[in-house]
């Protein structure tokens, strides 16, 4: 996907909603409903926005939607394009390449993740500090556009500290224990084997899930500050003697939907302030 891309979807959003947005959320499985969340919405269809892709997952909307949560202007992706979808990496973070070019600045990317570390059980929520990249691709590889980022991005710090504590502190408000962690992304679409969740544990790995790291490098490639949150839906493969199942995976974020919305309205204008 080019930048020229980029600056037509851009220019239609823009079409759609005069206001300057201020940050971006991307929700991940089971995760959508926070987009009702949103105040005076502007929906639109994938389908409807020049060079989007289309949302194939159950639990994946397929609507960006433009609003305010109290009082900051988001872009909230109600739904995401995974690249075991069949998308080309391009194409799965074109999406963060509009954000940007809109003048975002703050982006925030969610997920369904399996818990690793025993401690974080399914329904909690965990603060992504950094991730591991094990998908085989990085969305930056090929020809490098300038007017994106530069060839070789610095990946010291992807997901911000000042947002980290931001979250952590809201978090201890609402009386929510808000762990903080490593996240393993893997290219899916299987669920990762128990051998292979004993190698990540090793790896230091908290969480897995197949998605949010090919947005976070993005989003950094751009300088755009990245906050990530990652719901625990269920333990990884070998933790427990139970099968993962994507209906569970899509049970569970619905039922931490209370905890979540209620963290992301805190957040939103805390870190955009």
């Amino acid at each position: 996907m080019t930048y020229e891309q980029a600056q037509e979807t851009a220019a239609f959003i823009r079409s759609k909603y005069d206001r300057q947005l201020q940050a971006a959320v991307v929700l991940g499985s089971g995760l959508g409903a926070f987009a009702d969340e949103v105040e005076n919405p502007v929906k639109i269809p994938y389908e409807e926005i020049p060079n989007f892709q289309r949302s194939t997952v159950v639990g994946h909307e397929g609507k960006l939607v433009l609003g305010e949560i109290n009082g900051v202007s988001v872009a909230v992706q109600q739904g995401r394009f995974h690249y075991y979808e069949g998308y080309d990496i391009s194409q799965v973070i074109f999406p963060v390449r509009v954000f940007s070019l809109l003048g975002i600045k703050t982006l925030i990317l969610t997920n369904a993740a399996g818990s690793i570390n025993t401690s974080f059980k399914p329904g909690s929520l965990m603060v992504i500090r950094d991730h591991i990249n094990l998908m085989g691709i990085n969305p930056l590889r090929g020809k490098n556009d300038e007017r994106f980022g530069p060839r070789f991005p610095d990946m010291t710090e992807v997901y911000d500290r000042g947002f980290l504590e931001s979250a952590i502190e809201e978090a201890r408000e609402m009386d929510l224990k808000l762990r903080r962690g490593v996240y393993a992304a893997l290219s899916g679409p299987t669920y990762e084997t128990p051998t292979e969740i004993h190698m990540l544990r090793h790896c230091g790995a908290d969480a897995v899930g197949m998605s949010t790291v090919p947005e976070a490098v993005t989003a950094r490639h751009m300088e755009m500050k990245v906050l990530g949150i990652s719901c625990m839906t269920n333990f990884a493969a070998g933790i427990m003697d139970e099968k993962v199942n994507h209906e569970d995976v899509i049970e569970t974020g619905k039922k931490a939907a209370g905890s979540f919305k209620e963290l992301l309205r805190r957040v939103i204008p805390k870190i955009c302030s």
